[in-house]
């Protein structure tokens, strides 16, 4: 009895594997990358604004602001708010500012009640916008010279309201490789990018290294003024597009978007319990769920393998080889890692698991998320919920 239920279940996992992750496998496959867009010609480029949140980001920020303000594109703007720094991210601004005639600095000392601290700084930073397309992006985010131009070559051919562009990740090291080509490759199973795209599909993507909008679409779903309060602003902004009616799409930003991160496992833990719980809702039961689901997907078909016989060891290999291949062309594909990597998921989901747990302990434990030295109570964070 014990072996045909432990069967069963493998069976039923591996159906999971071979039909969500041949899904998946294909899905990702079919999203658009920058290289072949034809691009338009200089005149016909509308004026986009980019809008950029900087908080304590001196260490990284010079490289990134650097690449933005170089492109090659016609009729553009950036604007960046220095949201409280205490390091010497407003000098580097001042810098910036002397040199650069189309960058715009601001520089804010003080959190009003009701907000986080980027979505404060982005609605100063719209604000002053001008443009007619606005870009909201991270200050620790390369971009390629010709990467504007491309991204709104792309959302014009396809009729869209708001692309995300997926970046590239530069990862170092055996840690870091296990840990964020599992979340990769969860995304890409979870959130299901390909289908972003489809007028009548729930599924909504946000992504903060790139979200390119309208900015009269930005403006009908309500703005930042919806997010005051989100921890996880980049990803509902996509839902409010979503949710607007409007048109939204996912694309692959490749080389020309790449960013670097975290560096090394334990800024990935504490990048994450930052979000992971507020993304699970702050629901105690949608979180343990998720981690028994895929604790249950990875690392059970793997004991299953090791310790079982027979009938059991035989389909809980079959398990492991789909979810390795599934792993291997989504996440280790994406993150441009070693094919060996795929061997590495029932190890990333243990990571996963672990930093989802993480952060709903220590969010309930603080009764709030702490970040970037500021606390934001959990009562006002979940009415802030879109």
């Amino acid at each position: 009895m014990a072996d045909y239920f432990w069967t069963t279940l493998f069976a039923l996992i591996a159906l999971f594997w071979v039909v969500q992750g041949t899904r998946a496998v294909r899905g990702m496959a079919k999203l658009p990358t920058l290289d072949d867009v034809p691009l338009l010609e200089d005149g016909r480029y509308p004026r986009v604004s980019i809008l950029v949140a900087a908080r304590n980001e001196a260490t990284k920020l010079p490289a990134a602001l650097n690449s933005l303000l170089v492109q090659d594109y016609p009729n553009y703007e950036v604007i960046v708010v220095n949201d409280r720094s205490q390091d010497e991210t407003p000098r580097i601004l001042d810098k910036f500012d002397q040199r650069y005639d189309h960058l715009k600095v601001t520089h804010l000392s003080e959190l009003p009640p009701g907000w986080l601290g980027k979505p404060h700084a982005l609605t100063q930073a719209f604000q002053q916008a001008t443009g007619q397309w606005l870009l909201f992006t991270d200050a620790d985010v390369h971009f390629g010279p010709d990467l504007l131009k491309r991204s709104l070559s792309l959302a014009l051919a396809q009729g869209w309201d708001h692309v995300t562009l997926l970046p590239f990740g530069e990862l170092e090291g055996f840690w870091e490789k296990t840990a964020i080509t599992y979340w990769v490759g969860t995304f890409a199973l979870g959130l299901k990018p390909w289908r972003v795209s489809h007028p009548k599909a729930k599924e909504y993507v946000g992504v903060g290294a790139f979200q390119l909008v309208r900015c009269s679409t930005y403006e009908a779903i309500g703005t930042h003024q919806r997010l005051a309060m989100e921890v996880v602003e980049d990803v509902k902004l996509g839902k409010l597009v979503k949710l607007g009616g409007f048109c939204s799409g996912v694309a692959l930003g490749g080389e020309r978007l790449h960013i670097r991160w975290v560096e090394g496992l334990g800024e990935y833990v504490r990048n994450l319990s930052k979000n992971m719980f507020a993304a699970c809702g702050f629901s105690v039961s949608y979180a343990l769920l998720l981690v028994v689901l895929s604790l249950a997907m990875t690392v059970l078909p793997l004991a299953g393998l090791l310790f079982a016989s027979g009938a059991v060891r035989a389909v809980s290999g079959v398990c492991v080889l789909v979810a390795g291949l599934t792993h291997m062309k989504n996440g280790v594909r994406l993150c441009r890692a070693s094919s060996l990597y795929a061997l590495t998921f029932p190890l990333g989901a243990v990571l996963w698991s672990y930093t989802l747990l993480r952060s709903m302990v220590v969010t309930l434990w603080r009764g709030g998320v702490l970040w970037r030295d500021t606390f934001y109570p959990l009562k006002d964070l979940r009415k802030g919920l879109v």
